[in-house]
């Protein structure tokens, strides 16, 4: 994973270490053969988007301590999965991105020029 690659061809910047994220806890949105749901796209959360999760079905607010997940807030850094990032998108409550901390493999799912227009790093 030392040569994951972002959205732009370059090493992979980490997402967050405070919660700790990624499909690998890692703190990067490394992704590979066992992550099914592509959790490749680094947003900063808001509470727009987490309830929007909530209401289908993926509650990541609540902290589940025996699987090691503290719970979500706003302003949370973490890979979220690409599908459901392009779903909050189609509906209007995607959160913004970190395009240098998106792994590449989130163009599988989600076209740049979309990422692009909810970048909080691109100057």
């Amino acid at each position: 994973m030392d040569d994951a690659k972002n959205v732009f061809g370059e090493a992979l910047e980490p997402c967050g270490q405070d919660p700790v994220t990624g499909f690998y806890r890692d703190g990067c949105c490394n992704t590979g053969p066992q992550d099914l749901g592509s959790h490749t796209v680094c947003a900063s959360l808001s509470d727009e988007f987490l309830q929007y999760s909530l209401g289908r079905g993926n509650d990541l607010i609540t902290a589940r301590p025996e699987f090691g997940f503290p719970g979500l807030k706003a302003g949370d850094c973490w890979c979220l999965c690409a599908g459901r990032w392009l779903e909050a998108h189609q509906d209007g409550k995607a959160p913004r991105v970190y395009l240098k901390r998106t792994h590449q493999a989130a163009l599988e799912t989600v076209p740049l020029d979309i990422l692009r227009q909810y970048a909080l790093d691109l100057t």
